[in-house]
């Protein structure tokens, strides 16, 4: 029986007694089939769009054995009010079984500013860890072994200052920074896009980039120098393909960057990153990620003759942030659980798993502890791991991740044909395409035609307040600013000063900031000192308003 003939005896037989429901059937990007067979797929060749595991194009997976060899990293991202409050909650985490750390810093740390700013005021320590000087990441990270656990920083304007203060605490206990591993988020690109939290002009933000990159390589080479971000991209309400599209033209960006500098293709891509977001629909999210594999090995390959190595498209994956509900707090964890499953089942390196209290506060111990134990519930229970990317063949996997990756394709043709990314985010391009993206969501979630449970549909009358929620305490803000106060009583001035000047003179001229600012950290400057011998020279961005 072919599908004509099924649809025209079979289908419509059923459709006259039992209609479907009346909702659009669709992933976030693209309408849905009732059925898919053979015939979605007829074009697709095994060797040239699929392969195996740990081979080109990587469709299946970036290792031969993937978690069959070791599990994903598991990755709580944490970090609130002081730092041994964080550092008290690392050591929780790696005490239940997690296998890497993820720093989150306050708004005035990701956007180069110090505690005691007056625009710090309400603001320290509240939605991540305030981090002043290489003091307070002294406290971070003591009795953590560095060179046994892999930590990630998800810092972008100041990332090349928060590095330095990492590297300079290793350096005083004597790790050589050749046995440090992994990941600077350093994406400055998609905050000009759909986060905001940067400093300078886009120019001198993709300096310092392929200034880390070339620091790192000589002198860090186990560190992931960026993290290339489409899940703040997502976040801000792009569609799966958006989400894609607008990371990878971020990245091309990047490695064009690298390369004026005078670094060499496989000298820095092999440390190349990616962080993506993975939402409900989890057999689009399973496709989005095989897809996205494919076409990083294409453009690695096809665009800039990148060695095997360069081709690798290695991602972190969180759980949607913006998926959660306040109400119902409860059905968070289905979602969150789905969510990883399909991170798991797209082939994620690491994951973190957000927590059911996330749209209240910052999550509590009781639910970082739940959100920890679903990933290893589903790495130890669920056996979807025993088998290397175990929804190939599907004919709707198959013929979604082609779907997304031609309509990938078609987003990154566009920006080329703009100039590049930064030509794009220049005109507002993709900050527009996101923005009519959102606006469309929300009216599916306002006229019901999607529906979130608990908030749309299925709504209880319902009392939180037995729910114990972190609340970061109100004095951290001073005691945090006293901590920085001693720091400038106890330092060497004359060296500050010193190595401020020469953080200066680096960005006036063409020398690699890393070595100057690594300096200046071991003074005990401070990273807003830091940060503004930067500003002095390169000036701060203004946002384009895009209508």
């Amino acid at each position: 029986m072919k599908k004509k003939e099924w649809e025209d005896r079979i289908v419509k037989k059923t459709l006259a007694k039992n209609p479907e429901r009346k909702e659009v059937f669709k992933a976030t990007s693209l309408p849905v089939q009732r059925l898919y067979d053979p015939g979605d797929v007829q074009g697709l060749d095994y060797e040239k769009d699929l392969g195996y595991p740990g081979a080109y194009p990587y469709t299946r997976g970036v290792q031969p054995t993937m978690y069959r060899g070791r599990f994903w990293t598991m990755r709580q991202y944490a970090g609130f009010g002081s730092a041994e409050e964080s550092n008290r909650r690392y050591r929780y985490l790696l005490e239940q079984g997690q296998t890497g750390l993820s720093v989150a810093f306050d708004l005035p740390t990701q956007i180069g500013l110090d505690s005691d700013n007056a625009l710090c005021d309400g603001e320290v320590g509240k939605v991540g860890v305030a981090i002043d000087s290489l003091a307070d990441m002294e406290v971070l990270f003591a009795e953590i072994p560095l060179d046994q656990v892999s930590v990630s920083m998800t810092i972008n304007a100041s990332a090349a200052v928060v590095l330095a203060m990492y590297l300079a605490v290793a350096e005083k206990r004597g790790i050589p920074l050749a046995q440090l591993s992994g990941t600077i988020q350093n994406d400055l690109l998609k905050e000009y896009i759909a986060r905001g939290t940067y400093i300078y002009p886009p120019k001198p933000s993709l300096r310092l980039i392929a200034d880390i990159f070339s620091f790192c390589q000589e002198r860090v080479p186990k560190w992931n120098t960026i993290s290339i971000s489409g899940y703040h991209i997502r976040e801000a309400g792009a569609t799966a393909v958006q989400e894609l599209a607008f990371t990878f033209a971020d990245a091309v960006e990047y490695v064009q960057s690298a390369l004026a500098s005078g670094l060499k293709i496989d000298e820095f891509a092999p440390r190349l990153s990616f962080f993506f977001a993975s939402h409900n629909n989890l057999l689009e999210e399973v496709a989005k990620f095989r897809a996205a594999r494919r076409i990083w090995a294409k453009l690695m390959k096809d665009k800039f003759a990148a060695g095997e190595k360069s081709q690798l498209m290695r991602f972190h994956t969180q759980t949607g942030g913006v998926t959660l509900t306040a109400q119902q707090p409860m059905n968070n964890v289905v979602r969150v659980t789905l969510q990883a499953l399909a991170a798991v089942l797209g082939g994620t390196q690491s994951l973190h798993t957000n927590s059911m209290d996330e749209a209240l506060a910052l999550p509590s111990e009781d639910s970082v502890r739940v959100a920890l134990r679903t990933q290893q519930i589903i790495a130890y229970e669920s056996g979807v791991a025993d088998t290397v990317d175990p929804l190939a063949g599907s004919y709707y996997v198959e013929a979604l991740t082609n779907e997304i990756e031609k309509e990938v394709w078609k987003y990154l043709d566009r920006i080329e044909e703009m100039g590049g990314m930064l030509a794009a985010i220049e005109a507002g391009y993709p900050q527009k395409q996101i923005q009519d993206s959102s606006y469309a969501y929300q009216k599916e979630i306002d006229s019901l035609e999607q529906v979130i449970v608990g908030q749309n549909q299925f709504q209880v009358e319902e009392d939180l307040s037995h729910l114990k929620t972190l609340r970061v305490s109100p004095e951290g803000e001073a005691l945090q600013r006293q901590r920085l106060q001693k720091v400038k009583e106890d330092r060497d001035d004359a060296a500050v000063k010193k190595a401020l000047a020469q953080v200066r003179a680096a960005a006036v001229g063409k020398a690699n900031l890393l070595p100057p600012i690594l300096e200046a950290v071991k003074a005990y400057a401070t990273l807003q000192e830091i940060c503004d011998q930067m500003r002095a020279v390169f000036g701060e961005y203004k946002e384009k308003i895009v209508i």
